[in-house]
């Protein structure tokens, strides 16, 4: 099993390092990075560590999908700049992807933040995901190359690509929900607030549920870098 993983980057010359290393010690196929116009240093800090460096429009769904086209795996991993992936990654998608039923996954998460909020809203997040089967980005979403190319890919949307893609991936297949955990960078929630944040996020994803245009839900939301 190949398993390419997409990095998406916007000014991360702090986090991409690590990312890309952690990444590097699960044995994953190859590591290709896609800059959305960074101001920073995180074009040379991914020519240093990655498999290869692309450049794109900005916007994570653009990205990505730039990144998958590239990609040579017959699975594709869409990880954020600011997340690790756990060093036993590779033998956990496998294992899911043995059932020929199911057509991507996510992990579980943890907060890189001491402190019971976090541990609070980790446990939230991974369990609404392995309940409603629909995941953030920040959990490394996973899928096989045929379906994500049947589904024609992350939508163009300036936020939620994430929740749409996996209500498309959902009703494509079965979804693995692994309990092996991937690490994320807390900084959203420590700049606004651990409870401003998660009421803005709910806030967010209720509205888009309700039809609510992503453009204007992009409007209210700017990621914490």
């Amino acid at each position: 099993m190949n398993v390419s993983v997409i990095v998406p980057t916007l000014d991360e010359e702090r986090t991409l390092d690590a990312t890309v290393a952690a990444a590097r010690q699960a044995g994953l196929t190859e590591i290709i990075v896609v800059d959305g116009g960074s101001r920073d240093r995180t074009v040379d800090v991914a020519r240093a560590c990655a498999d290869r460096v692309l450049r794109g429009d900005r916007g994570r769904a653009a990205q990505m999908n730039a990144g998958a086209a590239a990609a040579r795996g017959d699975v594709l991993l869409f990880l954020h700049a600011d997340t690790r992936l756990p060093p036993g990654c590779r033998r956990a998608i496998a294992h899911a992807l043995v059932d020929e039923r199911v057509v991507g996954g996510r992990f579980d998460l943890r907060l890189d933040a001491p402190g019971i909020p976090y541990r609070v809203v980790e446990r939230m997040i991974s369990l609404r995901s392995r309940l409603t089967r629909v995941a953030t980005g920040d959990q490394a979403i996973f899928v096989r190359r045929s379906v994500f190319e049947r589904l024609g890919g992350f939508p163009p949307l300036p936020l939620m690509e994430d929740i749409a893609f996996c209500r498309a991936l959902k009703r494509a297949g079965r979804i693995a929900c692994l309990h092996e955990r991937v690490v994320t960078s807390a900084r959203r929630w420590q700049r606004r607030g651990v409870v401003r944040t998660v009421l803005l996020m709910w806030m967010l994803r209720v509205a888009y549920y309700a039809g609510v245009s992503p453009a204007r839900l992009a409007r209210a939301y700017s990621d914490a870098r």
